[in-house]
């Protein structure tokens, strides 16, 4: 389906517009998102790895957005968004802040160091963050569990040279390794009174030194 196919996407009334940095685009090639949404008094935001560039005249992107998400309901009704695009500085806690709980009922933001506000009044970040790219949606297509929005680029901003992170170096460098599970400890505990004794084998006549109970009311450590 072409994108003039699609239907029109109803706005509301354009709002302020900001300069469109071409060295921003650039930085827009790859890698990871936070996309904030505004409604009301409240700002949200969401990691996504699903944005696009897919017309340079006019500036339009496309991003893809679970349906599940809070963010995608408030683009949905407000049809406007900001993308910060994350340098391999980000620290973990802020893929916690904005990946691992939901903004139903937490403010993401509250608390959090450089954090500004774009032309169109959403909130962005700028630390661990290269770019920021503002976006009025101009046509939505229902994906099952995604919406894909198809937006214009009304602002943006180069923040740093820093590179992009990838999935790739997340997962590498940023994400916190498993730590090793210590081995099981093997042993027996009393069901009396919960002692516990370790070894592979209760020999048959121990006798608990505590409730005076024998190995018959032993079972191995769970």
């Amino acid at each position: 389906m072409k994108l003039s196919e699609m239907p029109n996407f109803q706005l509301p009334a354009g709002g302020p517009t900001g300069a469109i940095e071409p060295s921003a685009l650039f930085n827009f090639s790859y890698g990871l998102f936070v996309l904030t949404a505004r409604e009301g008094e409240k700002d949200n935001g969401c990691i996504i790895n699903t944005a696009l560039q897919i017309t340079t005249d006019p500036q339009r992107i496309s991003i893809a957005v679970n349906k599940a998400n809070h963010t995608h309901d408030m683009i949905a009704r407000t049809g406007v968004f900001n993308l910060s695009i994350l340098t391999e500085e980000a620290p973990f806690d802020l893929f916690k802040r904005f990946g691992f709980q939901s903004g139903r009922d937490v403010d993401k933001f509250e608390g959090l160091a450089g954090v500004e506000r774009s032309e169109n009044g959403l909130n962005y970040l700028t630390e661990a963050a290269n770019t920021v790219l503002s976006g009025r949606v101009v046509a939505s297509v229902d994906c099952g569990s995604h919406t894909v929005f198809f937006a214009e680029v009304t602002e943006a901003k180069a923040l740093s040279k820093a590179p992009s992170v990838t999935y790739a170096y997340y997962f590498a460098h940023i994400k916190p390794k498993p730590q090793p599970q210590p081995a099981k400890k093997k042993g027996w505990i009393c069901k009396i009174c919960g002692y516990v004794y370790e070894g592979e084998e209760l020999p048959a006549d121990f006798i608990c030194p505590i409730c005076k109970h024998g190995a018959v009311d032993f079972e191995p450590l769970p």
